[in-house]
């Protein structure tokens, strides 16, 4: 109801009808086929098979047909595609991140590839050479499930993790043209994807984050093994058990630069703005998930003579959980509404100063409130939310990485920082907020306590 309340408000009269109507049909298959699916590749785990039956290195990654599903109904409901045919405008994005909000909690985890293919399609917008942009953009942002690819994010390595400066993988030139890759890259999420951007040090290049380019890969060959990459393990995760992750080490894969040579930090920048946005959107989506279910619960279970829902105390926790999970929807749907506009170059100044501001703001509270959340309300259930076929325990462990990809918390705060050595981002916010509180008729206590803040 809440997502229905917000678009409803933010959504022409003419086009709410119609985005209502996709997602009800949407959520409708969310809690039907999409969860039954989502089930089946949690059970059928990515399995690598490095050596074939006569000793060949194959380096294989063995997936449930769940998983293959799953990326096929990616395309076909324009997961990616929504917010890059733009159809709607300037409110494309809010309607794509109102999909992916009712998706993610019966995805398996999909939405991170799909994150990366998001990213990875804003930078081929943004910085690409035409012949870069031609030969990945419109696999990334198509509806056709045959045509469709999805990105990895291959930054993380193992000597510096968010300490980018510190990369070890070198670009060198191809005797061809382009470049090729040589170097480790420690945490490699979406390992089917059939491309990836990645940072990497051209020969000859200065030695920290200055010195750093990105590169755009094709991951798979023509016969749809790794192309001159090596599987050392897939990694043992805590939760996201259905989405291969992988430790790969690049033995000279073809590459071709992406952006500015030194620009890499920058350039793919781009990338982590979205993927953090959909940080934020998959985490309140898997919120709502857990809260339905815990409000469901409280229908049926009785206590000490009476239905949970007819305790106060039971009420009280989930109305303050409430609040919290709601106040971070409104903001993360703002955000993409914000996005869609700036993408369309219908965002005014001040709107951009809130988008740059908030993107991390709101990525590190809603990260931190889905393990809270999730948390609180396992205990709704008593020892039931701490069996693993009542699905709740699967919850409560994927909930613990939204706080860790895209950036921890530390990392998010010095980016904000950053956004404030820049005097004119601040004020350019504080005006586009007053300018928003003014609107507000009422709530007066509340307002001027926000002003004065």
């Amino acid at each position: 109801r809440l997502l229905q309340i917000f678009l409803q408000w933010r959504l022409p009269v003419d086009l709410f009808p119609r985005v209502n109507e996709d997602l009800v049909a949407l959520g409708n298959k969310a809690c039907g086929e999409y969860l039954e699916l989502a089930r089946e590749a949690q059970r059928d785990l990515p399995v690598h098979l490095p050596f074939g039956a006569w000793g060949h290195r194959q380096d294989r990654l063995q997936m449930s047909h769940a998983w293959e599903k799953l990326h096929r109904i990616s395309a076909e409901e324009g997961m990616v595609a929504i917010g890059y045919a733009r159809e709607q405008g300037p409110l494309s994005r809010l309607y794509q991140f109102a999909k992916l909000y009712l998706f993610h909690p019966s995805s398996a985890f999909y939405t991170c590839p799909l994150a990366m293919a998001d990213g990875a399609a804003r930078v081929m917008e943004t910085y690409a050479s035409a012949e870069v942009k031609n030969r990945f953009y419109p696999r990334l942002t198509t509806r056709n499930p045959d045509e469709f690819w999805t990105s990895g994010q291959w930054m993380t390595e193992k000597t510096g993790g968010s300490d980018v400066g510190r990369t070890e993988t070198v670009a060198k030139p191809a005797s061809g043209g382009g470049y090729e890759l040589h170097g480790v890259k420690w945490f490699c999420s979406a390992t089917t994807s059939k491309m990836a951007l990645g940072l990497g040090r051209p020969e000859g290049a200065v030695a920290g984050s200055k010195g750093l380019s990105l590169f755009a890969m094709e991951v798979f060959d023509t016969h749809g093994n790794f192309d001159r990459v090596r599987v050392l393990r897939l990694k043992d995760k805590m939760g996201t058990k259905a989405l291969p992750t992988a430790e790969l080490e690049l033995l000279g894969i073809p590459a071709m630069m992406v952006g500015s040579p030194g620009q890499g930090v920058k350039t793919v920048a781009t990338m982590l703005n979205i993927t953090r946005m959909y940080n934020s959107i998959c985490a309140v989506g898997q919120c709502a998930r857990i809260f339905q279910i815990a409000r469901d619960f409280s229908r049926r279970r009785e206590a000490f003579g009476q239905v949970l829902r007819e305790h106060s105390l039971h009420v009280d926790t989930l109305a303050d959980y409430y609040a919290w999970w709601a106040l971070g929807t409104v903001l993360t749907l703002e955000l993409a509404h914000l996005l869609g506009k700036d993408e369309t170059g219908e965002a005014g100044e001040g709107e951009k100063a809130v988008l740059r501001l908030l993107t991390p703001v709101v990525k590190l509270y809603t990260g931190k409130l889905a393990v809270a959340f999730t948390s609180e309300l396992l205990e709704c259930f008593g020892g039931a939310g701490y069996m693993e076929d009542t699905e709740i325990p699967v919850l409560f462990r994927d909930a613990q990485v939204f706080p860790i990809w895209e950036g921890t918390t530390n990392v998010l705060s010095l980016d904000v920082l950053r956004v404030l050595r820049n005097p004119e981002n601040l004020e350019l916010y504080i005006v586009e907020i007053q300018e928003k509180l003014k609107t507000v008729t009422g709530l007066k206590d509340e307002r001027v306590w926000v002003e004065k803040a």
